[in-house]
């Protein structure tokens, strides 16, 4: 299983940036996957998860309502669009499905 995240970059406050996590090596549909995030001194949090068939999606209450997940089943990938982004939505963001991992992609709130 390769999990790859990108879409990570600089971006104001106020701004949105997409993350696509590319999933290979597994039967993309019948997986839930999830992302996650660690900041610098922090614990990787959860962040937002969407299940497998009709695309159950669940989001920490830091990112209700600016945050939201996608997959897409035909090019197996899960998205995360943020929009209003803040400076604490700092961090590394991780791809996770089953306890595999990407390698994360950056992501740097700063005006």
């Amino acid at each position: 299983v390769q999990l790859v995240e990108s879409g990570g970059n600089l971006v104001q406050p106020g701004g949105s940036l997409r993350l696509s996590c590319a999933a290979s090596g597994l039967s993309f549909i019948n997986y839930d996957f999830n992302w996650y995030r660690q900041a610098p001194g922090k614990e990787r949090e959860w962040v937002a998860g969407i299940f497998r068939g009709p695309g159950i999606d669940g989001y920490a209450d830091s990112v209700k309502r600016r945050f939201t997940i996608t997959r897409d089943n035909a090019k197996n990938t899960v998205s995360l669009q943020m929009n209003n982004l803040k400076p604490d939505d700092t961090a590394v963001y991780y791809c996770d499905t089953e306890d595999y991992w990407g390698q994360g992609t950056q992501v740097t709130v700063s005006s």
